[in-house]
């Protein structure tokens, strides 16, 4: 009787523990609050970016020879430009696709406008070889952290 007696006092323990911290998140360790305050990062280490999906444009197939040699080698400029600024938080362009996707930004803005300002100062957009769409993106605050660990694995720069 006495072993029944404690047997039902531990489960009885053992439940209330259990139902005391069902639906609980234990505390993250590794939490660096200095580091997500400088990231820009809210509390689920998330923060705002606009997300730009550039596409073919009217004139990709107009903008020929040294002129289309010239348009990529400023969107490519301007890529690194707004890297270095902190504007231009990842980018790249999208393998061989049926649609007229080509590539993306990831802006680290938080207005459609400002992004709009940004992607208007790229030569390839401007000669229409791309046009894009723009759309509020919520990620990853750690992506601010993209272009110093890239620096890391590009061993030739475009």
């Amino acid at each position: 009787m006495r072993t029944v007696t404690k047997l039902l006092i531990v489960a009885a323990i053992c439940t209330a523990f259990v139902i005391s911290t069902e639906g609980q998140v234990p505390p993250n360790t590794k939490y660096d609050a200095e580091f997500a305050k400088k990231l820009g990062a809210d509390e689920y280490g998330m923060k705002s970016y606009v997300l730009c999906i550039l596409k073919t444009g009217p004139n990709d197939a107009k903008v020929t020879g040294k002129d289309r040699d010239a348009a990529f080698a400023g969107h490519m400029s301007n890529m690194g430009r707004l890297a270095n600024e902190g504007k231009l938080t990842v980018a790249g362009p999208f393998m061989k696709n049926d649609l007229s996707f080509r590539g993306l930004f990831i802006f680290n803005v938080t207005s459609i406008e400002d992004a709009k300002k940004l992607v208007d100062t790229d030569p390839a957009v401007k000669a229409g070889i791309f046009i894009y769409d723009l759309l509020p993106w919520y990620g990853s605050a750690a992506l601010m952290e993209v272009k110093g660990l890239h620096e890391k694995v590009q061993k030739t720069a475009f």
